[in-house]
């Protein structure tokens, strides 16, 4: 079954795994998804990623973070660029997620990254999504 936006699909895995509360979130593996939930991992909002074999295009599994107190690493997760508006930003105009308590990340020309990276190498790109 072929889907209109893969990227809002993984990113609705990963919001409804948070309020299910839920340890692992397996989805449909792809090059973009897997490095979404790299830079995700990276920034301390998700424990591990890894990819597992499947019979057709492999699965990305992924470990939620919690704290002690069983609350999850993720606030809120919010897909930014869809496929019907995509949205451009230039280096100067780079979003700021919850006055720097967030991420937003981006594809860039230099592949994908977190908004302060893009800052620091002057690039702007599409919006992918934001994360706090």
């Amino acid at each position: 079954m072929s889907m209109t936006d893969p990227i809002a699909d993984f990113l609705t895995r990963i919001r409804n795994g948070v309020r299910a509360n839920k340890t692992e979130v397996i989805c449909p593996k792809s090059k973009i998804k897997m490095r979404i939930a790299q830079i995700l991992k990276q920034e301390g909002y998700l424990d591990s990623v890894s990819d597992r074999a499947n019979a057709h295009q492999g699965e990305i599994s992924v470990t939620l973070r919690y704290n002690k107190r069983n609350e999850s690493a993720i606030r809120g997760i919010k897909r930014v660029s869809t496929p019907g508006q995509r949205t451009y930003v230039n280096a100067k105009a780079l979003p700021t997620v919850r006055n720097g308590l967030g991420v937003a990340i981006l594809s860039t020309s230099n592949g994908l990254m977190t908004d302060r990276e893009a800052r620091k190498q002057g690039v702007g790109g599409e919006v992918l999504c934001e994360v706090w």
